[in-house]
């Protein structure tokens, strides 16, 4: 099958011979980055002058350099409903259900389900399949953030990188704690920082006490909410990982949910705050008044 020429290019002139890899970082709006462009090289998909490139071609100026599209897999798409709860051309944000994987071998998938549930974006960059720029664990609910051109998931990864995407999570932990704190324990030998908030307590005799808890982590490790309310003796109800031997909830699963995501859109400059409500199973535990989620909170 001969491949499909996406963008075409005509090489300025250079004082002195450039290698190809180097040259092309950043010409082409379809793969921006150098490492993307050297990837691309060493799959075949870039000629000049109707000859194959190499990472060793020189480029002296005006040679026609053309950026092939790259064979994809039929990939499969999941059956699955997804409630998008904001959407424009370059980004989505979805309200993930509890029991799903992001990505994965799993047939049911976010990642498999999103061709079907969003729009596909008109700019020249748009990605075949929209992409999650981050995680939420198996049995965690709520916002999840995908891009759905190359410069939306380029332009998230920095913001995340820069920890200037402000997410903010509710769980109902167990046991007595205390109003508020920062939680410091390393994760893995790396650094991790969460911060939490008692929104709300309930008399538990089972349980020692149930908390409606407000977390903001300002570091993006594994299972880093579950992990950090564990260490300080408070484990997320429903955490069959890291909650207390005898103290399991069965049936209900996890009760940790992504409630808020803030951020500056990158390509927009809009100022994006969603807030989304809590599950059913929050609200029978606590009154539903006290859970409401505000901008201002966020």
């Amino acid at each position: 099958m001969s491949l499909k020429p996406i963008e075409t290019h005509t090489a300025r002139k250079q004082a002195n011979p450039v290698r190809l890899s180097d040259y092309v970082a950043g010409i082409f709006k379809t793969i921006t980055s150098k490492k993307g462009m050297k990837k691309a090289i060493a799959k075949g998909l870039v000629e000049v002058d109707s000859v194959t490139g190499r990472t060793s071609t020189f480029i002296q100026g005006g040679e026609n350099i053309v950026l092939f599209e790259e064979a994809q897999e039929k990939k499969p798409v999941a059956n699955v409903e997804l409630d998008v709860v904001f959407e424009d051309d370059y980004l989505a944000i979805i309200n993930k259900p509890a029991g799903i994987v992001v990505s994965g071998n799993k047939m049911k998938s976010v990642v498999n389900a999103l061709p079907k549930n969003l729009k596909k974006s008109d700019r020249e960059d748009a990605l075949k399949r929209p992409l999650p720029v981050h995680r939420l664990d198996f049995p965690t609910s709520g916002l999840l953030l995908v891009g759905k051109t190359t410069a939306a998931v380029t332009a998230l990864g920095k913001l995340f990188e820069d920890k200037e995407i402000q997410k903010t999570y509710h769980a109902i932990t167990i046991g007595e704690m205390k109003d508020k704190g920062d939680v410091k324990t390393p994760i893995e030998e790396k650094e991790a920082y969460s911060k939490f908030e008692v929104v709300e307590r309930k008399v538990s005799g089972k349980y020692n006490g149930l908390n409606l808890v407000k977390l903001r982590p300002s570091t993006g490790r594994r299972h880093q909410l579950r992990i950090h309310m564990s260490s300080i003796g408070n484990p997320i109800l429903g955490d069959k990982d890291y909650g207390k031997e005898g103290f399991i909830l069965q049936g209900k699963g996890l009760f940790l949910h992504a409630s808020s995501l803030e951020f500056l859109h990158p390509l927009t400059n809009d100022r994006i705050n969603i807030n989304q409500p809590l599950p059913n199973k929050f609200r029978k535990l606590f009154p539903e008044e006290s859970m409401a989620t505000t901008p201002e909170e966020a």
